[in-house]
């Protein structure tokens, strides 16, 4: 049987690496880090206990390292921050992280390592009832089992087509290689997000385990706070899904309101006793320009995650457009400006018919307002081009 005491191994011999984050965890850390040890005994693996500590100054450290478990000190604060430190500081072919305290079960480590070796890039637990796992009583609030976490994971679903019913279980597996290929950047709660939308992404084998999740053993009150960062998960969601806060809205809104405009831009409209006229085309023009608005806002958003990393470069959520150059903006914008600027040639060849006087309300606003429409609309175009243009410049 190969031995599994860290100083008596070669890195590259290394299967596993557990890897816990700890910040002030002297009432759990132990035990956790007993748990893990007697599985890796047990079944005879080659391992390595990481606890990442985020500057605990309970005791924590002094208890992981008198049981055997390497410590690696992560000054910037944060759980991602924790992880992704522990994690880089590895030697393991396989990771397999958990939180210190003491809600996970570290002796069950082996349905983790046997999925891993069947090929799966990234196994996650799930705890909820739905995918097989267990909360034990007093383990979970109630809003937290029934609202936060349900409805986040149901939206990282929908959102990324991915099949994981638990998206936010701190207990999960990945090799080293899917790790670096993720490439995390988040350094706070958000990267348990971060992780399984890039891994839906990149397409990576993703499964998940049941598992039960037990009350934490510590006394003091636990660091995640449900809505602060429940609201978090969804806002970071919401980034990495663009079509959804965006683009889908804005193309509701601007569907809607060239359909109303098509419509009124050259008479009024009566259904029954109903008169449509310049006051809606007003409206309508309003819904275009908030819809394109936010279609906008897509590109830009969808430009930035890119370039900065946060989104895998050549990945792009289905049935949405590309990123535009500067160039072809430049030409819509061109378009969309010479159009506004028909209309109010129009709209001056009427007046000056009028001799430049008073003209019928109704009938002068039917081309000043597109004409307005088009011409802001343009302008918006190209100016927005230059921003994406300048995101897109490339930079070490």
């Amino acid at each position: 049987m190969p031995m599994n005491t860290e100083g008596a191994i070669q890195p590259e011999q290394l299967l596993l690496s557990v890897v816990m984050p700890c910040l002030n965890e002297a009432e759990t850390i132990g035990s956790c880090i007993g748990k893990a040890r007697k599985a890796i005994d047990e079944h005879g693996l080659v391992a390595e206990i990481i606890v990442a500590d985020n500057g605990s100054t309970d005791g924590s450290i002094e208890i992981a390292e008198k049981l055997g478990a390497r410590v690696v000190a992560v000054p910037v604060r944060g759980y991602g921050a924790a992880l992704s430190a522990g994690i880089a500081a590895s030697r393991g072919r396989y990771i397999i992280m958990g939180d210190s305290d003491d809600s996970y079960d570290f002796g069950s480590l082996m349905p983790f390592v046997e999925k891993l070796q069947e090929g799966y890039d990234l196994v996650m637990g799930c705890r909820l009832p739905s995918g097989g796992g267990t909360i034990m009583p007093g383990a979970m609030p109630w809003k937290n089992r029934w609202i936060g976490n349900p409805s986040l994971s149901n939206i990282g679903r929908f959102f990324f087509r991915i099949p994981v019913r638990d998206f936010h279980c701190g207990m999960r597996g990945f090799t080293r290689e899917a790790f670096q290929a993720l490439d995390l950047h988040t350094t706070g709660m958000e990267f348990a997000s971060e992780m399984v939308i890039k891994a839906g992404l990149l397409k990576l084998r993703i499964t998940e385990i049941p598992i039960t999740l037990y009350p934490a053993g510590r006394s003091r009150p636990p660091h995640l706070r449900p809505w602060r960062d429940g609201w978090r998960h969804l806002r970071f969601m919401l980034l990495y899904s663009p079509r959804w806060l965006f683009f889908i809205p804005g193309l509701v809104l601007l569907a809607l309101g060239a359909a109303a405009f098509s419509l009124l831009v050259s008479r009024p409209v009566t259904v029954g006793t109903v008169t449509f006229d310049t006051n809606t085309l007003l409206m309508s023009v309003l819904s275009v320009i908030t819809g394109y608005q936010l279609i906008i806002f897509y590109i830009v958003t969808r430009t930035f995650v890119v370039s900065a990393g946060l989104v895998p470069h050549g990945r792009r959520p289905a049935r949405t457009p590309a990123i535009p150059s500067l160039e072809a903006g430049i030409l819509l914008s061109i378009l969309m400006i010479a159009a506004g600027a028909a209309f109010l040639v129009q709209a001056v060849r009427t007046w000056a018919a009028h001799d430049f006087g008073q003209l019928s309300y109704p009938e002068s606003l039917r081309m000043v307002i597109p004409a307005a429409m088009f011409i802001l609309l343009g302008v918006q175009s190209f100016f927005s081009s230059f921003l994406i243009g300048i995101i897109k410049l490339p930079r070490k």
